[in-house]
């Protein structure tokens, strides 16, 4: 694939109030959240599910692509069908996640270090002739004290530029996720200042490594309040503080954003992306979103591993997704609109 290419596959996925539907959850993972909902994680039911997200009718109005596991680019749904194809028939790009996890960083207690440069050359060959367009790595950055280190924050950038720089000779559009956790009592003011450092080594690292900005995209946390900080930011100062920070951080090169929810609720996250669009434009690059939970919460729990409440599911996934896309576009009215 040419920088042409890349280019246009970037700004595809953040085109017209779209975003990203991130259901690239590991099998432990996914496996809490069906342990939520009472029903047994195996290999048939997380299928079932994800086809049914896939196959919402309309879903591609509103979401432009969708992060897929390992195991999920491999599946076929139910008649047969691979679920890449499922896709490309809504008019959704297919990706995929090529990391491995984080894994605690050496000599840096508290901290990790996400993994999985090794192989991922011919991995990435792999998932393209699978129908893979883009994919995402993640870095995880933690808050406390004297954390982040600096050690941390270079460690996690040039591993996510690599990967950038492979993914890119390879012909597959970067997603650049550094996530700064919410975890924490933290206020807002340090969540500022530490998601400013980490896009500042990022897009240093990224420079290193001759990676192509027209080509990527990045998934950054919002700025937002500790949950254990005992005073909550509101909707306009997040908006504010996360638009100033990227203005800083970000270079107008970059065709997109698309943010994670990070924990948010799915009110709040569509909340703050509308008042970033609405009130604070317009943007050197597009503002979307790639929210898991944020998207599939509703249609997880309308779901309930039960067939006949698909359609409610699917029902519950487009609304989520009509509100977000919405969010992007700066029209959101509220949960009732």
């Amino acid at each position: 694939m040419s920088l042409a290419d890349l280019q246009s596959t970037a700004r595809a996925l953040v085109a017209d109030g779209r975003g990203i539907l991130a259901a690239d959850e590991s099998t432990p993972t996914i496996g809490k959240r069906f342990e939520g909902i009472g029903v047994d994680s195996t290999e048939t039911a997380r299928r079932d599910y994800r086809e049914l997200l896939f196959s919402t009718p309309g879903l591609g109005q509103y979401i432009s692509g969708v992060i897929l596991y390992d195991e999920t680019i491999r599946q076929a749904a139910a008649d047969g069908v691979p679920l890449v194809e499922v896709q490309r028939r809504q008019g959704i790009i297919p990706g995929i996640k090529v990391d491995t996890g984080a894994k605690p960083l050496a000599l840096c207690p508290g901290e990790t270090v996400t993994e999985g440069l090794d192989g991922l050359r011919p991995r990435i060959g792999e998932y393209r002739e699978m129908g893979a367009r883009f994919a995402k790595w993640r870095a995880v950055i933690s808050i406390g004290d004297d954390l982040p280190s600096h050690a941390c924050l270079a460690t996690n950038a040039h591993a996510l530029a690599r990967y950038a720089a492979l993914c890119q000779e390879g012909g597959l559009v970067p997603i650049v996720e550094p996530e700064v956790l919410m975890d924490g009592d933290h206020d807002i003011d340090t969540c500022e200042a530490v998601t400013t450092r980490t896009l500042q080594i990022v897009f240093a690292a990224l420079a290193e490594q001759r990676v192509h900005l027209e080509g990527i995209l990045l998934k950054p946390n919002m700025v937002v309040s500790g949950k254990g900080c005992p005073r909550q930011a509101g909707v306009d100062e997040v908006a504010e503080r996360t638009v100033r920070c990227l203005n800083r951080t970000v270079p107008a090169a970059v065709p997109g954003i698309v943010f994670l929810s990070g924990g948010q609720s799915s009110e709040d996250a569509t909340a703050h992306l509308n008042a970033m669009n609405a009130r604070l434009g317009p943007h050197p690059w597009a503002l979307s979103f790639s929210y898991g939970r944020a998207l599939q919460d509703w249609a997880l729990k309308a779901w309930g591993g039960a067939a006949a409440n698909a359609g409610a599911a699917q029902q519950a996934l487009l609304r989520r997704a009509a509100l977000n896309g919405a969010a992007a576009r700066g029209t959101y009215t509220g949960e009732a609109a």
